[in-house]
């Protein structure tokens, strides 16, 4: 007999776990959470710097790009957590909302009931921040928000640089004003990580309404003519099926989604009957419009062995691990991503436009450029925050085991080459400011001692890669390439939302996990409604 459930969700990351937990608070529901990754039992995931080791290995989908034209043909790796509590389990656990600009924009481009106004409470109403409160903060919900204690020599010598090339000082990237530097907030809560899996999943498991399937890889979704009925997943060599009484809501993230939708008959009808898909519903929109930030790093090696890097020794390795365990202190303790900025490439611009990530190490996250081995280094990744390039996510195969092809299109808008070609200028410049160039010996991968636009060019082109943010593939708004509407139901269809960073009208100027658990939480109160 097929199990059946009042709502069902599709895919246990950011958004499901927020989901799965908040439609589960009512105990006249029955909620089933479908996940294709593991428990986050792994120690690595809650240690703030396992984030070094989670860009690669069974916790992500092992996914690349196409070969990106624009970017001397290179196929990127573009990681993607598959495991209980998804990016929010393996990210740096940077915490930036976005700026309110962005939000108004969405009501803009047809996201009606979207902008800064609407959507500020359910900012508050996740976040547990256990040092800002006031009116841009919230201090009680599920998210666990904190600063870091100890920063690295290195990043406090990086926000004194920035201050010494022009760049405010800047403790809440959050509040009134984004612009500026200094240490980022951070997803932890008592010195581990609180990702949505541990802030808003873990509590509700003990609900006799609420069943967690995980290692469940989801083959498609069932209809009824256009109404949502079912799904269909594989798990442990056998396949079944699960009914929903009410709705489903997919939260398979940006790439998962789409793909989802397209293998279950939804999607541009040429292209699934090329692969020979019966067509449910014709929605050119699905797979289209994929945004993601170009991240490009810069990486300088030291003259001592003073940054997070002394610690990939083994003797200090196992020495800040006894200080980990015993007191919660020390290397272990940092995201490694410490600390960043927001800038401007133009002082015609009303908001910033160029987002800095600080790491205190070098080479810490797969595909990336380092120092010499046995050398010590840090690294500045800057990208610029809206980007115009738009890329696709299609089928690769009907086979559902076959990866995507995920095109984010990188650099093909001439804007976009130019602005982040500034945004390595500046981070350059940053480097060669005195609080930083005391502790440098040579800033590496340049030619010149002042590379001019034309070489930050061919850097670029050489060297970006995926920031882990992609969004927009199945859009909020109205229109032919809209998806789902402002109730994130999907257009044409019955019992059917998708509640993730696939819904975002356009990309936001920051991190976009903030915001995917934002959009989770307004679901759950759309769906109560």
């Amino acid at each position: 007999m097929t199990p059946r459930f009042d709502y069902i969700v599709v895919g246990g990351g950011s958004a499901g776990c927020v989901l799965a937990s908040r439609l589960s608070e009512d105990p006249t529901v029955t909620v089933c959470l479908i996940e294709a990754g593991k428990r986050d039992v792994h120690p690595f995931i809650h240690i703030p710097a396992g984030f070094a080791k989670m860009t690669a290995g069974p916790w992500t989908w092992g996914l690349h790009t196409v070969p990106q034209k624009h970017a001397n043909n290179r196929s990127i790796v573009y990681v993607q957590g598959r495991v209980l509590g998804g990016g929010s389990s393996i990210n740096a656990e940077v915490f930036t909302r976005g700026h309110p600009s962005d939000f108004d924009r969405w009501e803009q481009e047809g996201a009606t009931g979207w902008a800064f106004q609407d959507v500020q409470k359910y900012f508050l109403r996740s976040e547990g921040n256990s040092i800002l409160s006031g009116p841009w903060h919230g201090t009680t919900g599920p998210l666990g928000v904190s600063n870091l204690v100890d920063p690295n020599v290195t990043t406090r010598a990086f926000v004194q640089s920035c201050q010494e090339r022009g760049l405010p000082y800047n403790c809440d990237f959050n509040g009134p004003q984004q612009e500026g530097a200094g240490p980022y907030q951070l997803t932890v809560r008592n010195q581990k990580r609180c990702s949505t899996a541990v802030g808003y999943l873990r509590p509700a498991l003990s609900r006799k309404n609420l069943t967690v399937v995980t290692n469940a890889f989801v083959l498609r979704l069932l209809f009824e003519g256009r109404k949502a009925s079912g799904v269909q997943y594989s798990v442990g060599g056998k396949v079944k099926t699960v009914a929903a009484e009410r709705e489903i809501l997919v939260t398979s993230g940006a790439i998962g989604t789409p793909k989802l939708l397209m293998l279950s008959g939804i999607g541009p009808a040429e292209h699934l009957k090329q692969h020979g898909i019966p067509v449910v519903h014709d929605l050119p929109g699905v797979g289209q419009n994929l945004q993601d930030h170009y991240g490009v790093d810069i990486v300088a090696e030291l003259k001592k062995n003073i940054s997070l890097d002394k610690y990939n020794k083994l003797h200090n390795m196992a020495w800040s691990g006894l200080q980990y365990a015993v007191f919660g202190t020390g290397p272990a303790a940092s995201n490694i991503v410490e600390a960043g900025a927001f800038w401007r490439t133009s002082p015609t611009i009303d908001v910033p436009d160029i987002q800095l990530h600080f790491l205190a190490g070098a080479g810490a996250e797969a595909g990336v450029m380092t120092v010499p081995k046995g050398q010590a280094g840090i690294t500045l990744n800057s990208y610029l925050l809206r980007p115009k390039s738009r890329g696709t996510v299609r089928l690769n195969s009907a086979d559902a085991r076959i990866a995507p092809l995920v095109d984010p299109n990188f650099l093909s808008h001439p804007d976009d080459l130019r602005l982040a070609a500034k945004g390595v200028m500046l981070s350059y410049e940053i480097f060669s400011q005195p609080s930083l160039q005391k502790h440098i010996r040579e800033i590496c991968f340049f030619n010149t001692t002042k590379p001019s636009l034309e070489e930050c060019e061919a850097y670029v082109r050489q060297y970006g890669r995926t920031s882990y943010h992609p969004t927009c593939t199945c859009r909020m708004g109205s229109g032919q390439d809209a998806v789902v509407d402002p109730f994130l139901k999907v257009y044409g269809m019955e019992g059917l939302r998708i509640c993730d960073s696939s819904a975002m009208p356009s990309l936001l100027g920051s991190n976009t996990n903030a915001a995917t658990v934002m959009i989770a939480e307004r679901a759950a109160e759309f769906i109560r409604a």
